[in-house]
């Protein structure tokens, strides 16, 4: 679709509905017609700093109302939003930003103080000074071209550093259109986003407001409580949830009901236990389960309700402009009920990695992305996926791969060997787990020390176990499942 134009998306959206709610924060509220003027202030104000066209910038930014204006004033300058997480370490976002040659970092003061020293080619800008800057007319981007990237989302491998997911307005579009046919769309919608906006969760709901011309109600961070008033109070009709988020909800409502205008729980992060759906079920609370990635710009399956209970674990099936079949490892389609590697494709997948062309070749086949993630599908042609990016540990909706955690851990030199697998928990449905082979003598607590150094507070083991030697096949590769089932066997053997 190289020729594929549209009109910049919140240009058009403040002028088709200027005085409908955009977004509810806090106290605050902005109609679309305010929220493409402050954008506009704000493009000014970039481009005083010298932001261009094209150039990729760095955000570092929370669930705010002025992150919100940030990111339509980079897609109004036509720059390209490199959308950091903020939680992870100094050196991890100095990587990103790094390779995704960014000329600029957009941060809150409260990131300021960070470390971030490896940052001196970039330039930072912080959200005080920014909008105290005197604006000049800004250069608007009235037409964008849907092949054209508007952001970068970093996603860690299976191996290696994480790579930059090129994540165009087509991408977006596409999700956005997908999901509306899927979940339908009406006039009294309005979406609660309480997942990060640095995540592709959060947003494309910000897309999907303003191509809906939909408001959305953005919390700082997850409240139950305030949850569940905004819900009555704003009229919310759709939420984007984890399971732990949606288990805090089910149990702070003890014997109250959602009002009955709400009409969907989207859950993404892994499929959800049966105990929590028979009680969304019992509070007539409608989940629609999915699966996503960042690569595809968020869902690209969906389990709708009526078939929660009846396929169990299923993932659903795929969004009406996107494909989705089951490989095996000889290249040949998988039979219904047989696993293998899942692939997908649709105008909402990603065109590939940020200056990754042998990453990009490697996971793209006849224009069919290999996610990794093994699954099947049953003869209905539901999808049930077996494991997540084979080692995927989902952490509170937060994706976790092992191999990054064990190439710090193997940079100590008191350790020879590590691997790393999940262990089930109660609140955050699942925390890394390491294993150490030791060179010298080492505790737990002097590697969750250094963990912490080079690792966000999530991706650091809950639990470390020290063994002669880990499970390794002919070519030496570790065999993490053997590790999973070392804890399920032998936890008592291990501690």
């Amino acid at each position: 679709m190289p020729n594929e134009t549209m009109p910049n998306f919140i240009n058009k959206r403040a002028f088709l509905t200027p005085d409908r709610t955009a977004v509810y924060f806090q106290e605050k509220t902005y109609s679309f017609k305010e929220l493409y003027d402050r954008s506009l202030k704000v493009a000014g104000q970039l481009q005083a700093l010298g932001l261009q066209q094209d150039q990729y910038v760095g955000v570092l930014l929370k669930n705010h109302l002025d992150t919100v204006v940030i990111l339509f004033a980079l897609q109004l300058l036509g720059v390209k939003a490199v959308i950091l997480n903020n939680r992870l370490t100094p050196a991890e976002l100095a990587w990103q930003l790094n390779d995704s040659k960014a000329s600029f970092l957009v941060l809150e003061e409260a990131f300021e103080k960070m470390e971030l020293e490896q940052l001196s080619r970039v330039k930072t800008i912080t959200t005080e000074r920014l909008f105290q800057v005197e604006p000049v007319e800004p250069a608007i981007i009235d037409e964008i071209s849907l092949s054209d990237i508007c952001t970068i989302m970093y996603t860690s491998g299976t191996t290696g550093n994480p790579k930059g997911v090129m994540q165009t307005y087509g991408n977006h579009w596409w999700s956005s259109v997908g999901s509306a046919l899927n979940l339908g769309q009406m006039e009294s919608d309005c979406w609660l986003c309480s997942v990060p906006l640095f995540h592709i969760s959060g947003f494309s709901i910000l897309m999907r407001s303003v191509i809906y011309g939909m408001p959305i109600v953005l919390h700082d961070h997850f409240d139950v409580e305030r949850t569940i008033t905004d819900i009555q109070e704003k009229k919310v009709t759709i939420m984007s949830v984890v399971g732990t988020m949606l288990t805090g909800i089910v149990e702070a409502l003890n014997d109250r009901r959602l009002p009955d205008q709400f009409r969907c729980m989207l859950l993404g992060g892994g499929p959800a236990a049966l105990p929590l759906l028979q009680a969304c079920v019992e509070k007539e609370i409608p989940v629609f389960q999915t699966y996503g990635m960042t690569e595809s710009s968020s869902q690209i399956v969906t389990l709708s309700p009526e078939y929660s209970l009846a396929k169990l674990g299923s993932a659903g099936k795929t969004l009406f402009p996107a494909q989705l079949k089951i490989v095996l490892d000889n290249g040949c389609p998988a039979k219904a009920g047989e696993a293998g590697e899942i692939a997908v494709k649709g105008a909402n997948v990603t065109q590939g990695y940020l200056y990754r062309p042998e990453a990009t070749k490697e996971k793209f086949r006849d224009g069919w992305f290999y996610t990794g993630d093994i699954g099947y599908m049953d003869e209905e042609g539901f999808l049930y996926v077996i494991d997540r990016r084979s080692d995927l540990i989902i952490s509170g909706g937060e994706n976790i791969y092992p191999a990054e955690i064990e190439a710090v851990l193997l940079a100590h030199p008191s350790v020879a060997d590590a691997g790393v697998t999940r262990i089930d928990d109660l609140k955050w449905g699942q925390v890394p787990a390491a294993f150490i082979v030791k060179r010298e003598d080492i505790t737990k607590d002097e590697l969750q020390q250094f963990c912490h150094t080079h690792l966000a507070k999530y991706k650091v083991p809950k639990a470390f176990y020290f063994v002669e030697k880990l499970p390794r096949n002919a070519a030496k590769k570790l065999l993490r499942r053997e590790l999973r089932e070392w804890v399920a066997d032998n936890e008592n053997r291990l501690n």
